[in-house]
């Protein structure tokens, strides 16, 4: 067989290109398919450290301190992660690029460290100093509650002393008097009757202050007019047309009082009927007691 060498030389070189159009595609291939994951695991990792970024300045803002240095600081640093993220979001996905953003980034979670535990500790503090007011606050108002409950048990304890130191009286009655000859009769007929003597006891007690005591005694007749009108005593807001005004001097013991009370000459005679009468030491009145002329 006779083998053309020219025709054998031109099917060599188509061989030898074939095989190395095949190997450049292959080649060009493999170049693009790890050009083409370079380049996305290049983007992954600028999304991961914008992620990363967008997540420490969510976490400032949900930080709240009441410390003017601490909120300063924690400004600034919001700030500064603010501008490396949009300076970020700007550039290209470049390796040199993401390892320099790398290390901001790493630079700021230290601070970030730092500034949090710092935060942390302030709080720990400050819920510990909380913890403290709420229970001198407790405290304060259980020693209030107390103080209250000591003065309302005070004013009723000096209620109480009050009421047991008001001069007291018992024992009373009354009886009708006629004048004759220098003499006193007793008598239960209006028209003959000039007086009215009272008597009464003033209780013993040693609560009431000791000293003098002034006591008016009242008596009203059936017209409801007042016997022997002396005028009348202001107490305060009250009055009192009293009939006639005795001084004791009391010793805080058992004292014996009668008042002889003159009726005026023209309300003589007296009318029949029944005469009330009661006496006062101010403006309280410690007893009564009536009479009935007829």
């Amino acid at each position: 067989m006779i083998v053309n060498p020219q025709s054998f030389n031109y099917r060599l070189i188509i061989g030898s290109l074939i095989v190395a159009v095949t190997i450049l595609t292959v080649y060009s291939f493999t170049s693009f398919q790890s050009i083409r994951a370079h380049e996305q695991f290049l983007e992954q990792e600028k999304k991961l450290v914008e992620s990363e970024l967008s997540h420490m300045i969510t976490r400032y803002d949900k930080v709240s301190v009441s410390n003017d240095l601490l909120s300063a600081q924690l400004e600034e640093a919001k700030l500064n992660t603010k501008i490396t993220l949009d300076s970020l979001r700007l550039l290209r996905s470049d390796l040199s690029v993401l390892t320099k953003y790398r290390g901001q980034l790493y630079s700021l979670k230290l601070k970030n460290k730092e500034l949090f535990n710092t935060i942390d500790s302030l709080n720990t503090v400050n819920q510990s100093l909380e913890q403290d007011k709420l229970l001198a606050y407790n405290e304060l108002k259980k020693q209030q509650l107390a103080n209250s409950s000591l003065i309302k048990e005070n004013e009723v304890l000096e209620k109480s002393l009050e009421k047991g130191a008001l001069l007291t009286a018992n024992s009373f009655y009354a009886k009708g008097y006629q004048k004759f000859l220098g003499a006193k009769r007793p008598s239960v007929k209006a028209k003959r009757v000039q007086s009215i003597e009272v008597c009464f006891t003033l209780a013993e007690n040693a609560l009431t202050i000791a000293g003098e005591k002034e006591l008016y005694i009242q008596i009203v007749n059936p017209k409801n007019n007042v016997v022997a009108d002396k005028g009348s005593i202001n107490f305060g807001n009250s009055s009192l047309i009293y009939s006639s005004k005795k001084v004791i001097e009391y010793t805080n013991e058992v004292v014996d009082v009668c008042v002889d009370v003159n009726a005026d000459i023209e309300e003589q005679p007296l009318d029949p009927g029944t005469y009330y009468i009661s006496i006062f030491h101010e403006d309280r009145k410690l007893g009564s007691t009536e009479v009935i002329l007829k």
